[in-house]
């Protein structure tokens, strides 16, 4: 009865405007609120509304937070932010009209999934970036990181959301020293109360990389104590399923000097996303089976393609023409051999993966380059690639080539 008494009415009218809302289920609380989806009865639309009751934020400090979250959060418009509509208050509640992702959050995603494979990690971990690069623009820090802060929407789409401990950053010898965030994502410096600055935003991003990847924070324990040890002496294992290119990323942002951090654009421009392969889009179901992120290979419509050219069209094909055609071709053999090289680059995690200790003073540039040979039993591993299959890729690939070099001979 206490727990009915604490949810807003079935249906929700503005004091002002008079528009009607219908309360659909819970998405979601907080210390302070419970958030729900709500239905504009009118216009049909779905909105995440965050409901704040007047008795939870009875003290001036408390409603002077929640007044800052709003004004700062109206402040924000990009694609990778989570949309601020509108907000309005009754004498029971503040209501707060938010942009509505179905597709909830990558702490739901990743509950579901245990872990994320290298290309889906990349995919995600580039649009928070950007929504991170948009905020450290406008010098805002979001200082709580993590997960449940990230909302994916039916295209998808990652949005950064919940302002509620964001601030704006000060000069270096006025930043803020309080103590605030999730534990497992606390930056050292935030620990040791030396201030906020955008490292710490950083350091929590890599670890909400090592979380996607390994399915857990890289410094959770079952004490919070040991937990904060381990965060200030920088310690942590490493499975050693991941691309070497994973692993120097990480150990590259973990690290405990902030200045020796890396940049958002330095963290983008790292090999772990330059060389590896980011998908396009991804499919919802993802949020609950691995995609399907193999290549086809395109042998049979690069064939097509080249008997069409020579035998499916008349003889009176100009010169420009053929030019086209021969440019076509190409381009199919290139493409092909790019794509079979991303598809090589793939790696999926095995279920019980060896791990060793990283000591203190480990850092990104002391991992030994992967060799190719290295590189090829890795992925080997990982995948459990047949035999088989692994013959009918080759002979794609010869076929492939051969087809291409043939066409281009005679074009010439």
């Amino acid at each position: 009865r206490g727990r009915e008494k604490a949810e807003p009415c079935r249906m929700l009218v503005t004091p002002n405007s008079g528009r009607c809302y219908c309360r659909g289920r819970l998405l979601g609380k907080g210390g302070f609120a419970r958030c729900y989806e709500m239905t504009d009865v009118s216009s049909n639309r779905v909105y995440a509304v965050k409901v704040i009751p007047h008795t939870r934020v009875a003290k001036p400090h408390q409603k002077e937070k929640i007044e800052k979250e709003i004004r700062l959060h109206k402040s924000l418009s990009n694609k990778h932010i989570v949309k601020f509509y509108h907000n309005f208050e009754d004498h029971e509640s503040i209501y707060i009209f938010l942009e509505h992702c179905r597709n909830r959050s990558l702490a739901h995603i990743l509950k579901a999934r245990k872990t994320l494979t290298e290309p889906e990690v990349r995919y995600y971990l580039r649009q928070i970036i950007l929504g991170l690069k948009y905020l450290h623009g406008r010098d805002i820090l979001h200082r709580d990181l993590k997960l449940g802060n990230f909302f994916v929407n039916d295209l998808m789409e990652v949005k950064v959301g919940d302002f509620g401990l964001a601030t704006k950053l000060e000069p270096k010898d006025q930043r803020k020293r309080t103590i605030c965030g999730t534990p497992n994502y606390l930056a050292p410096e935030v620990l040791n109360k030396q201030g906020h600055g955008p490292e710490a935003d950083v350091w929590s991003l890599g670890c909400v990389m090592y979380t996607m990847l390994f399915g857990r924070p890289p410094f959770e324990t079952t004490d919070l104590k040991d937990t904060y040890r381990c965060i200030r002496t920088v310690e942590y294992t490493m499975p050693s399923t991941s691309s070497v290119a994973a692993k120097n990323l990480v150990a590259s942002i973990l690290r405990k000097d902030p200045e020796h951090r890396p940049t958002l654009d330095e963290i983008i421009n790292h090999d772990f996303f330059t060389k590896g392969f980011i998908p396009d889009v991804l499919h919802s179901s993802s949020c609950l089976m691995v995609p399907d992120l193999s290549v086809p290979a395109p042998t049979k419509s690069l064939l097509k393609k080249i008997t069409e050219t020579f035998f499916g069209r008349k003889k009176s094909k100009d010169i420009k023409s053929v030019c086209v055609d021969r440019e076509e071709i190409s381009k199919l053999a290139v493409d092909f051999a790019e794509k079979t090289s991303i598809h090589r680059q793939m790696s999926y995690k095995t279920a019980d993966p060896a791990e060793h200790t990283f000591p203190i003073s480990q850092t990104a540039n002391s991992f030994p380059v992967e060799t190719a040979e290295e590189e090829s039993r890795r992925a080997s591993r990982s995948r459990c690639t047949p035999a088989s299959a692994q013959s009918e890729t080759a002979e794609d690939s010869i076929t492939a080539r051969r087809a291409a070099e043939s066409a281009m001979h005679i074009l010439k």
